[in-house]
């Protein structure tokens, strides 16, 4: 398996000390993929059939529209034009379809819900969404995610130095904590699996607690009476809560790299 070319990364996500390695990695991978689809990879004929296929979501677009590179960018999208085009002409010939029943339909029935094209007409938009519902690249940083993921667990089951790592970090956000429980039982077994799990929920919780703590002090520091207080560790308090609960999505780069 190809798994271990990426321990290095892993590793090095950890030694960060971070609030979630799993995080880092993947917004580094994003940042890389980014320059990559408006790259050479642009005109490599494998990866325009998939662009032309999922397109982008809404946040990658604005992304990439950000790097400043309209040609890139303008030619991706073209091409994904003219798929959509074909792909969605269908969906519009059956809501046309959908739409004259309807109309024939006597107001009675309309207000009953029997319209005799409100089912084909629903059908036609949720085609209409699927289009909209794809993005490469969520979709490339969600696999390489998992990769990473995997390598985590096998680091934890063959290397001891790292296993003792990770027990002393921060642990992961609450929704990289659920793809990591998701897949320990399929990588880890017995007391590995058990450490494991102990491990990454003992981090979490403790990471969790203390974001909580630190949170309110930062509340309370909005209180003319607590101007004198010293704020602690509750500076970033809110990003670092926020990032927890739902990956990273605020503050500093989880990787300065």
């Amino acid at each position: 398996m190809r798994y271990h070319i990426d321990t290095i990364p892993v590793w090095d996500a950890v030694k960060l000390n971070g609030e979630c390695p799993l995080c880092a990695l993947r917004r580094r991978n994003e940042l890389l993929d980014v320059d990559r689809f408006l790259g050479g990879s642009v005109m490599e004929p494998d990866t325009r059939i998939q662009v032309n296929e999922k397109g982008f979501c809404a946040r990658h677009q604005i992304m990439l529209y950000q790097k400043n590179n309209r040609l890139g960018h303008a030619l991706m999208m073209h091409t994904h034009l003219k798929e959509t085009i074909r792909r969605v002409s269908p969906a519009l010939e059956n809501a046309r379809a959908a739409a004259q029943k309807s109309a024939g339909t006597p107001a009675v029935k309309r207000m009953l819900g029997k319209s005799a094209g409100k089912q084909d007409l629903r059908a036609a938009a949720e085609a209409v969404r699927q289009l909209t519902a794809t993005c490469i690249l969520c979709d490339t940083i969600e696999e390489n995610t998992r990769r990473y993921a995997y390598t985590m667990l096998h680091l934890y089951k063959n290397d001891t130095a790292f296993r003792k790592a990770f027990a002393a970090s921060k642990g992961v956000c609450l929704p990289d904590m659920a793809l990591l429980l998701e897949m320990a039982e399929e990588a880890l077994a017995g007391q590995t699996l058990l450490d494991f799990v102990t491990d990454l929920c003992d981090t979490t919780e403790k990471t969790m607690q203390k974001n909580e703590t630190d949170i309110e002090g930062f509340t309370l520091k909005f209180d003319y009476r607590n101007a004198d207080k010293p704020w602690g560790d509750s500076r970033g308090s809110l990003e670092r809560t926020v990032n927890q609960l739902h990956g990273w999505c605020l503050g500093e780069e989880p990787n300065p790299q």
